[in-house]
């Protein structure tokens, strides 16, 4: 695996990048050599974050963790990148487009679906038309964190969702 390690205002020391490569390393058994990985390191105050992606064919492999010590957000993002490909293995190899990108032996593996996806509850209602800014009102009035509604400017069915730092986006079909 190839390693692209850059820092955001943090130094990437080479106690650091040997960290990320160690820890990282151990999905060597996931993929081929030639697999690139970019990981950024960055500090924003208390928070020391790691985000690592994986580009393969067709995917991409991506996690983000926030600790206050970045070599526990390392061993964090390891895990859960980990966990995706145990989960995800089947879906990406019986599509047959990132077959390149795996190792042999993790594509004849067999792995247990330890968070089986299942809808528990299912839930309809009315949509009415109505503007974004008022979308995200109503978002806010019910307490959730997206809200799906009718956008009477292009009477589109969208969605609006909160965003780190109190902020909103949308997204709206490609039509």
């Amino acid at each position: 695996m190839k390693f692209n390690i850059v820092g955001k205002n943090i130094d990437v020391t080479p106690g650091l990048r040997s960290a990320v490569e160690d820890k990282i390393g151990k999905l060597e058994k996931y993929f081929t050599k030639e697999t690139e990985i970019q990981v950024t390191l960055s500090v924003e105050k208390d928070r020391q974050k790691i985000e690592v992606t994986i580009p393969v064919k067709g995917n991409i492999i991506r996690s983000e963790q926030v600790s206050n010590d970045m070599y526990v957000s390392i061993d964090l993002v390891e895990e859960i990148i980990e966990r995706q490909l145990k989960k995800y293995k089947n879906k990406l190899v019986d599509r047959k487009h990132s077959n390149d990108f795996f190792s042999q032996d993790y594509i004849e593996k067999d792995f247990m679906d330890e968070e089986e996806v299942r809808i528990i509850r299912s839930k309809k209602f009315d949509i009415k038309p109505m503007y974004p800014e008022d979308a995200c009102v109503q978002m806010e009035l019910l307490g959730h964190n997206f809200f799906v509604f009718n956008n009477a400017e292009t009477d589109q069915i969208c969605v609006v969702y909160k965003r780190k730092g109190n902020t909103y986006g949308m997204i709206e079909p490609d039509v």
